[in-house]
């Protein structure tokens, strides 16, 4: 009867088929016979309750055994290591150990395994001292678990050390160490074992293969590693879709399409197609490569829709400028509740960011904040450029107060994406504040602050930045000099800015490009040496292009040089025929001289051409909202205030002998219609809906897509006396920093 009993009540717990209620009506069963001695049927629950992870009848099975022995623990342990139960295996352990338990070498490798998947080192060089106190530091298998739980810990020079006194070591474990350095991207030490493990006479497996293939990738060895690969195949191993996550996405940087489509047609030969990883790999590498049809196609075939490749697509298409089918994209994994994460959204903010969205990148940062996801340290650099675009300064400084809370400000990118946005926003001093506190610098926080200067038209603090760059060690490029040479540029250096272009050469071996010519013509033609920039652009090394010619027609407008400005508009008409800027500027000449039939030519062929001058248009920030207004614009919901306000600042003006300066209006009109138009040029509106709505005294911030007019300059320094107010326009050319009725141009802009 007894022993009927006891096979019944062990058939159940050992069935496969038996559902937990039968396994816990043995389990009160055994409690009932006074079964619990019997070591069969304990371990059998045990390893029923842990496979259904039963925590609480494990305790209660535990708790009812007069004396666990290592065989108890040891099944609990096994069945929580088999189910990635880290945390209860480390529990189960530490009971075992407190018993006075000795663990034997098959307990020890799934404690270290636990260690490793929690990164728990503290506990990983715990359990190691019980296996040196247990003598078991030499089994093979209990030495292979301590490396792979030090790789996974981080701790390379540790794992290093057991791996060098190992007497065996087999394919696995020389994988490890491989893939070990590969993930810390010291592909130099990982390609050594390689050879190393060769010459030893132990072949590569394919996780030896992918671990030195990615270790190359990541640290940006490209070249090597798409060698690897190649050396790996021609060995006869077939990539796995390991391999190819890892290998397409320096076939991506190398921007070498061939290798990526063969590799594409590997993947479909080998039915890996479906791997997530795959998939994003192919989308991103397609999309280096500006294959944005292919890069589509490959994210329309994917079966199953997965946020990985959604983020590859994403960044795919803002690479290739198709900024707003990115929008659309997003919306649609928005409204299909893809579940989006923070790199989805940084992918949409670097997006609008890089393509000048700038104001829709701010709305995406609300947006964001308001899903609960905090940005990160690559989201910040990118929001920090738009902030500057349009001088959104309280955005700017609450998004620097983030990254100071969130630890990320010593970052080199993030401090010179502070400096950038601080100059652009018309505090320069904040700009030199922010570069003074870098723990560190790089060659890219020197060109910030440099280029900050230059654009405020300071440019002996721009040289004296420079001679400090070169004192600190730092070796300038040709951003450097661009920066020294748009200073001089700004201020009508003509001997100083001769001297950085030969010394650019002579000194430092870079050679002068485009932008550096374009400087120099700049710099002589606004001091009106027209004929001697004429002649340099003529001694150039190569072709100039729109942006040379574009410098020289529009100082030929400043100092009415008709025939040279004829010279570099029909170089323009050749060189962009669309763009509506250089007819207009031709046009301004003619009408300064007053040549109306021509200007009307010219206007004749703009319109034939379907060309249209570009509106002004300004920004200006207040109440966290970024506001913009363009000329001649009357739907603004304030717009009447801002013309009685600008009525009665004409009446004050008047009163102190001021008249608008209608020489700008190139328009054959009536003087008091070019007064009007006067009237409706859009950073005079801004101003004026800044002294609308800010309190007196507060300084105004205007950002202007075209150079100010000479009519806009004066009303605005009589406004800054007048109104008390510091005013900050930043044009296309530079920044003009109003204050007590003088400008910080000192007339030369």
């Amino acid at each position: 009867m007894f022993y009927n009993i006891y096979q019944a009540i062990f058939n159940c717990v050992s069935s496969a088929s038996a559902s937990l209620s039968q396994v816990r009506q043995a389990h009160a069963h055994i409690l009932k016979a006074g079964l619990f001695g019997n070591v069969q049927l304990t371990t059998r629950l045990l390893s029923v309750y842990a496979n259904n992870l039963c925590f609480y009848d494990v305790n209660l099975v535990l708790d009812s055994i007069p004396e666990p022995d290592l065989f108890s623990f040891s099944t609990l342990i096994h069945a929580f290591a088999k189910l990635n139960q880290f945390d209860h295996v480390l529990g189960v352990f530490s009971q075992m150990l407190s018993r006075g338990l000795v663990p034997d070498s098959f307990v020890l490798p799934s404690a270290i395994k636990s260690c490793a998947g929690l990164r728990a080192l503290k506990a990983g060089r715990q359990v190691h001292g019980v296996a040196y106190v247990s003598g078991l530091t030499s089994d093979s298998v209990v030495e292979s678990s301590l490396v792979h739980m030090y790789l996974k810990c981080h701790k390379i020079g540790d794992a290093l050390v057991l791996f060098d006194r190992m007497p065996e070591k087999d394919v696995v474990i020389w994988s490890a160490m491989i893939a070990g350095y590969s993930r810390q991207g010291l592909g130099d030490k990982a390609k050594e074992l390689f050879f190393e493990m060769r010459k030893k006479g132990v072949e590569p497996n394919m996780v030896s293969w992918n671990g030195m293939i990615s270790g190359l990738c990541n640290c940006g060895s490209h070249i090597e590693g798409l060698m690897f690969f190649q050396t790996m195949f021609s060995e006869g191993f077939r990539p796995d879709g390991s391999t190819i996550s890892c290998i397409l996405p320096s076939i991506g940087h190398l921007e070498d399409l061939v290798m990526g489509t063969q590799v594409h047609g590997y993947v479909n030969k080998q039915g890996i197609g479906s791997d997530k990883f795959v998939v994003s790999a192919l989308i991103d590498m397609y999309g280096r490569c500006a294959c944005a049809l292919e890069m589509s196609q490959v994210f329309d075939e994917t079966d199953q829709m997965e946020i990985g490749s959604c983020n590859a697509f994403l960044t795919g298409l803002s690479r290739n400028g198709l900024v707003d089918t990115a929008l659309e994209a997003f919306r649609r994994f928005k409204a299909q509740e893809m579940g989006l994460n923070v790199v989805t959204w940084t992918s949409i903010i670097a997006s609008c960011s890089q393509n000048g969205k700038d104001l829709e990148t701010l709305e995406f940062f609300r947006a964001m904040q308001d899903e609960g996801l905090e940005p990160n340290f690559i989201t910040i650099p990118s929001l920090i450029p738009a902030c500057g675009n349009i001088a959104a300064l309280a955005h700017g400084k609450a998004i620097h107060c983030f990254s100071i809370r969130k630890g990320i400000v010593d970052d080199v990118y993030v401090g010179s994406s502070l400096i950038d946005m601080y100059a652009k926003c018309g505090r320069i001093q904040l700009s030199r504040r922010c570069f003074d506190r870098m723990p560190t610098r790089n060659l890219v926080s020197w060109n910030a602050i440099m280029r900050g200067y230059a654009m405020h038209g300071n440019a002996r603090e721009t040289i004296e930045m420079f001679h400090m760059m070169l004192q600190s060690g730092q070796t300038p490029d040709v951003i450097t000099f661009t920066c020294l040479l748009s200073a001089c540029s700004q201020n009508g250096l003509t001997e100083e800015g001769w001297h950085y272009f030969t010394n650019m050469s002579t000194e430092h071996g870079i050679e002068a490009k485009l932008e550096h010519y374009a400087c120099m013509v700049t710099l002589l033609s606004r001091v009106g040496k027209l004929d001697e920039a004429y002649s340099l652009i003529k001694k150039m090394p190569f072709q100039p292009d729109a942006c040379i010619w574009g410098a020289l027609l529009s100082s030929c407008k400043v100092h009415h040089n008709l025939s040279l400005g004829e010279i570099a508009a029909r170089k323009l008409f050749e060189l962009e025929p669309d763009n509506p800027g250089s007819y207009i500027l031709l046009s301004n000449i003619y009408a300064s001289k007053g040549m109306w039939g021509e200007v009307n030519r010219i206007r004749g062929v703009m319109k034939s051409m379907g060309l249209r001058k570009n509106p002004g248009c300004s920004w200006i920030e207040f109440g966290r909202r970024v506001h913009m207004l363009l000329a001649g614009d009357k739907s603004h919901p304030q717009m009447g205030l801002i013309l009685e306000k600008l009525d009665k600042l004409s009446i004050e003006m008047n009163k102190f002998g001021y008249y608008p300066d209608t020489s700008n209006v190139l328009q054959d009109v009536e003087e008091q219609d070019k007064a009007q138009i006067l009237c409706g040029h859009s950073e005079k509106l801004a101003v004026v809906l800044g002294l609308l709505n800010t309190s007196p005294g507060q300084p105004l911030q205007v950002i202007k897509n075209l150079r100010i007019c000479d009519d806009c300059h004066a009303v605005i320094k009589f406004i800054s006396s007048f109104e008390q107010r510091e005013i900050y326009v930043r044009d296309t050319n530079r920044f003009h920093h109003f204050k007590d009725g003088f400008c910080s141009c000192g007339e030369y802009w």
